[in-house]
C-alpha cells in the first residue's frame, strides 16, 4: 500500500471541497511535483471528494469523507473514502459514448481515470485510490 504520509477528514458539505486545494499545494511543494501532476491531482481529488460527498454520503453532513496520501517508491496514491454503501463503477456509462455525450453523469469518474496513472475502486466502490507517478 505504501507509507501513509498524510490524512484528513472533511464533513460532507460541498462548501468544504475548497480544502482540497491547500492540501494538494502542500503535497506539490513537499514532493516537488510538476505543474501538470499537481493540476491532475487537484482535479482528480476534487472530483473524488465531490462524488463522495454528493453520491457516496448522499449529502448527509453528519458523514465524513476520509482523504489519505500514501507514498510509494515512484508514485503518490491519494485515497478518498466515504461512509456510503458504495456503487459499481462499471455501471456508470462512458460519458464520451455517442448516446451519453449530451447527458450528465460519469464525467467525474472519466476525469479521475484519465488524469491519474492508475484508478482503482475498493470497498464496494466506497473508496477510490488514484495513483500519480512522480
Amino acid at each position: 500500500m505504501g507509507n501513509l504520509d498524510a490524512q484528513f477528514f472533511l464533513q460532507s458539505d460541498p462548501n468544504h471541497v475548497d480544502q482540497v486545494q491547500p492540501f494538494i499545494d502542500d503535497v506539490a511543494q513537499r514532493y516537488r511535483l510538476s505543474a501538470d501532476t499537481q493540476g491532475n491531482m487537484l482535479l482528480s481529488l476534487t472530483e473524488a471528494v465531490t462524488n463522495a460527498m454528493l453520491h457516496g454520503n448522499r449529502g448527509d453532513c453528519s458523514k465524513k469523507v476520509h482523504i489519505s496520501l500514501h507514498r510509494h517508491k515512484d508514485a503518490l496514491e491519494v485515497r478518498v473514502s466515504d461512509q456510503g454503501i458504495g456503487f459499481n463503477p462499471a455501471s456508470v456509462p462512458d460519458p464520451t459514448s455517442p448516446e451519453c455525450i449530451e447527458k450528465c453523469g460519469g464525467r467525474g469518474l472519466f476525469l479521475m481515470r484519465e488524469l491519474s496513472d492508475d484508478c482503482r475502486f475498493m470497498k464496494n466502490g466506497s473508496t477510490v485510490a488514484m495513483k500519480f507517478n512522480i
